[in-house]
């Protein structure tokens, strides 16, 4: 795949125009849209649009940008669903922005993936990722879960598949927002049983980084210290790094969330979930409209 400017500018265009309208007009829009009056998450709404849209016309990092549209746009699926508790709302208007929200939708995939696929390989591993973590097993049991590879998916949950190949290298696919794939070949560099292993992706694949992890005695000799050092080409590098820490979608921390999981998977035999749990506090969103109903 190639880039595509035409569409990245007619997207950017578009999400200044929507930001502006929502952003200077939102109780209007939220008629509009069949939400009622929701003006203070609408102009939310607004500027997020606006950032995204100037963001794609710049053509720095379009990339990060056409993501950015992505995540918004389930965002605002989520949000059209979450006014139907209201008895302002209009349901028929509703699902007619919901339909046109999914169209622009998949053209925001498109154009991510594009956007990913033809600048993340390109990207300079400019984004480093430490994270550490200690884990009550013996470090040559750690290491030997985590060499196995095709076990990474079970605690990585961008990770879709792991299939380990001769000479050292394995193919990885991992699923990003609005169900788009990656896919990239790893070859191992040095590999020091129950100490340490490193890798490096291979020329040619649609992801660039550099990485190792070392599995250390923890202190006393209980345990195992695990400490992960990566290295990352992302399109727009460390300020598109900045970004993604907003959206809480930073390396760092959805490494760190992986290093949490294996540590459960490891001590315990598996990974906690609250699902079949009672439901707690509400989200950000269903909060967000009732307190604009109250």
């Amino acid at each position: 795949m190639t880039r595509e400017p035409a569409i990245d500018r007619s997207l950017g265009w578009f999400s200044v125009g929507l930001g502006m309208a929502e952003l200077l007009a939102p109780r209007a829009v939220g008629r509009m849209i069949g939400v009622g009056d929701r003006s203070t998450v609408l102009r939310m709404c607004g500027v997020r649009e606006i950032v995204s849209g100037v963001g794609l016309l710049s053509g720095r990092a379009p990339a990060t940008f056409a993501m950015s549209r992505v995540v918004g746009d389930v965002m605002d699926l989520a949000l059209l669903g979450a006014s139907l508790r209201s008895p302002d709302s209009n349901p028929s208007r509703v699902a007619a922005t919901a339909t046109a929200v999914a169209g622009f939708a998949a053209l925001d995939v498109y154009a991510s993936k594009v956007e990913l696929q033809s600048s993340m390989a390109e990207a300079q591993q400019d984004v480093p990722v430490h994270a550490s973590l200690t884990i009550n097993s013996p470090p040559e049991q750690v290491y030997a879960f985590w060499r196995k590879l095709e076990n990474l998916p079970r605690f990585m949950s961008h990770l879709e598949s792991v299939t380990e190949g001769p000479q050292q290298r394995s193919e990885w696919t991992a699923r990003l927002p609005g169900g788009m794939q990656l896919r990239w070949q790893s070859e191992v560099v040095e590999d020091q049983p129950g100490r340490l292993m490193s890798w490096r992706t291979v020329a040619g694949s649609e992801i660039n980084h550099v990485g190792s992890v070392r599995f250390e005695p923890g202190p006393g000799g209980q345990g195992t210290q695990v400490h992960v050092e990566i290295y990352y080409g992302m399109p727009g590098g460390p300020a598109a790094a900045k970004a993604a820490q907003l959206l809480a979608m930073a390396p760092e921390s959805l490494v760190t969330e992986d290093l949490r999981r294996l540590k459960q998977l490891i001590e315990t035999g598996e990974i906690a979930t609250t699902q079949g749990q009672p439901t707690g506090k509400r989200s950000m969103i269903g909060r967000m409209f009732s307190a604009e109903e109250s």
